[in-house]
């Protein structure tokens, strides 16, 4: 085989694990490169404050001193504990069409995992759900997105080649955004004013640094509790998000949901896509990719959405609070020449998240998939 793989420890070995992708995804139109700054910040325990749950361990494999795969391993200690698994996860896995490539490469996040304990391996997963998360499996055409993974449909076989199974599947909602909210979606968010004496209201950015990002980190922590792999977000690693997504975002196309007692109900976060200014940049500020993505976030380029989640604490779900949001955001992509809207990954087991959707006609689209394999013994 004359594969070698090496610990991405060192600044050499670890730009070739964030530098593969430009070489595997040359020429693809569909890939959108993650910035290198987060990946290399990905594994700075400076600045992810998630390192201090969690170990990681990139890897690069080599043939004949050419880079040919890159992976990277997790045993996020936290997520253990509340699931009660013993499991490493595998994330950034990127490798040639050559099984011998994809199979060392599993094989070695295996053994380091089996070496602390773990009987179990699963992925693409990261520290936290705000990582990118699952590996496509449908719909390769459609392209990725700002904060999802694209891959080859040769990806998959490799997987089944390896011994792994689906643990679960992710889907994505793509809708066009009508010109009027649907008359389902204002009657029902009529009600819940009256009913409930709800209010949406829009924050300044000095409001969410202060007070409200991190009442809107705890909201996620109570409505995302049940989902397949989440664990708790800490007060550091609060920060950290804050700190990194905050200047993204347009506060316009976040909604937050108070009550009459103006404690925080439900929220939604929506960006402009960012894909064609990364596309641009190459995954590189400099030279030039800092000036497109300021101009896309100045200029608010761009006529389709990320809508990255909607939280609804647990008791008031199901009470239309869903309904206000859209009843919210539909006016104001209209406003923006925003067209088109696309989720962030959803449990396709998660119904309610998904059938609130269907007064806008959806699309199903990107499925993809969580895999597992057993490895209490050396298979």
């Amino acid at each position: 085989m004359n594969i070698e793989i090496r610990q991405a420890n060192d600044r050499k070995t670890m730009n070739d694990f964030i530098a593969f992708p430009r070489t595997l995804y040359k020429g693809s139109k569909e890939y959108v490169p993650d910035l290198d700054s987060d990946v290399r910040d990905f594994f700075n325990a400076k600045k992810n404050d998630s390192l201090r749950y969690a170990r990681v361990q990139p890897f690069v494999a080599y043939r004949d001193g050419v880079c040919v795969g890159r992976v990277a391993a997790i045993i996020s200690n936290r997520a253990n504990t509340k699931w009660n698994r013993k499991s490493v996860r595998f994330t950034y896995l990127d490798f040639i069409d050559d099984n011998d490539v994809s199979t060392e490469l599993l094989d070695t996040v295996e053994r380091w995992g089996r070496k602390q304990g773990m009987t179990i391996c699963e992925g693409p997963l990261g520290i936290t759900d705000f990582d990118k998360e699952g590996m496509l499996i449908e719909d390769f055409h459609l392209g990725g997105g700002t904060m999802e993974f694209w891959n080859y449909p040769y990806y998959v076989e490799h997987m089944r080649r390896a011994g792994y199974d689906k643990a679960v599947d992710w889907l994505q909602v793509r809708v066009k955004v009508p010109q009027e909210v649907p008359a389902k979606y204002a009657r029902v968010a009529a009600l819940s004013k009256e009913m409930f004496g709800l209010r949406v209201v829009k924050m300044s950015k000095k409001q969410v640094r202060e007070e409200w990002g991190m009442k809107l980190f705890n909201l996620f922590n109570e409505a995302f509790a049940p989902l397949y792999g989440t664990s708790i977000f800490s007060k550091d690693q609060i920060t950290n998000y804050l700190n990194q997504y905050l200047p993204l975002l347009d506060l316009d196309l976040v909604p937050f949901i108070l009550n009459e007692k103006d404690e925080l109900v439900g929220a939604a976060v929506t960006i402009r896509d960012l894909s064609p200014a990364l596309n641009k940049s190459g995954g590189r500020l400099l030279p030039l990719g800092w000036f497109h993505l300021g101009k896309a976030l100045i200029m608010k380029e761009g006529d389709k959405a990320q809508l990255m989640l909607i939280a609804i604490r647990p008791d008031m779900q199901g009470l239309g609070l869903n309904a206000l949001i859209f009843d919210d955001l539909i006016p104001i992509y209209n406003k923006a020449g925003i067209k088109w809207c696309e989720t962030n990954p959803q449990l396709e087991t998660n119904v309610r998240e998904l059938s609130q959707w269907k007064p806008l006609n959806p699309e199903m689209v990107k499925r993809r998939r969580c895999w597992q394999k057993e490895i209490n013994k050396k298979n």
